[in-house]
């Protein structure tokens, strides 16, 4: 089963290093996929606004592959004349792959750095 969605953006924090117990927070905007790399731990937390109050919701999982990929739909001018979204593929602690699409409802937080074996 997998997950696609959007979540919330604010205000960016370093992302690199060891974030020391808190969550560093990285905006989506501008690039933040080039911040990611596999083998992180993070928290993906996405918002789907409404009239009066936004749903949340978080997955957590370690991230296996970050980057762009095309949709079937059909968009004038672009590479390929498709539409091109950025995706995070993540591991549950369970063993589930959840892929989600981003957008500028996304927020993540990085848990943990990766370690030198992953």
């Amino acid at each position: 089963m997998s997950d696609s969605g959007s979540g919330s953006s604010s205000g960016t924090a370093g992302a690199s290093g060891d974030t020391g117990g808190t969550p560093a927070t990285i905006a989506y905007g501008g690039d933040p996929l080039s911040l990611l790399t596999p083998g992180m731990k993070i928290r993906l937390t996405r918002q789907m606004p409404r009239l009066t109050k936004a749903l949340e919701s978080a997955t957590e999982g370690v991230v296996l592959r970050v980057g762009q990929q095309k949709t079937g739909s059909w968009f004038a001018h672009s590479k390929d004349n498709k539409l091109w979204m950025d995706r995070i593929e993540l591991r549950k602690a369970d063993g589930e792959l959840v892929h989600c699409n981003l957008d500028q409802y996304t927020h993540i937080d990085v848990l943990e750095a990766p370690t030198a074996s992953e």
